[in-house]
């Protein structure tokens, strides 16, 4: 499938070596979830400072996160985009299925944290937005977070990036 990966970065080192993972991970991720439409996500690598402000401007919450997501439209979890019906740009013939924004600062704290480094965390955080752009959620404690997790832990295993 041609997806279309958009990398934009804040950073002074540019996309650096987070380029390659993600235009690996994203697209696997949206094969296995049975999206057969071809996509345009755009991603934007930033820091800590950089997604603060989005997030406070975005949605009101006065504090940095790891991931950002911002879906284009609304889909049910497990239900890809059929490419009969998917809203194309007509301009490109891609589904844009929205936004991306990843801390590179918080994925190598949280790497480092949880003991299985920054690019396991980074190919996480990218899947884990991928999910939410088709639909997931996890704001309960319930069947959508488990759901979600496994989903997301199913994908990595599958690309062969593992926790430590």
């Amino acid at each position: 499938m041609n997806h279309e990966i958009i990398i934009e970065s804040e950073l002074d080192g540019g996309t650096g070596p987070w380029e390659a993972l993600l235009q690996r991970v994203i697209p696997a991720a949206l094969e296995a979830e049975g999206v057969c439409v071809p996509c345009e996500v755009d991603v934007l690598l930033t820091d800590d400072r950089g997604i603060h402000e989005i997030n406070l401007e975005q949605r009101g919450v006065d504090r940095p996160t790891d991931v950002l997501s911002f879906p284009m439209f609304e889909f049910t979890p497990g239900i890809p985009p059929k490419a009969e019906t998917a809203e194309k740009d007509p301009d490109t013939g891609l589904l844009p299925l929205g936004d991306m924004v990843l801390s590179v600062e918080r994925a190598a704290a949280q790497g480092e944290e949880y003991g299985h480094g920054a690019e396991r965390e980074m190919a996480y955080l990218a899947v884990h937005s991928i999910l939410h752009l088709l639909g997931y959620d996890h704001m309960d404690d319930g069947p959508q977070r488990a759901r979600m997790r496994g989903r997301e832990e199913a994908i990595l295993n599958a690309l062969g990036i593992t926790r430590g």
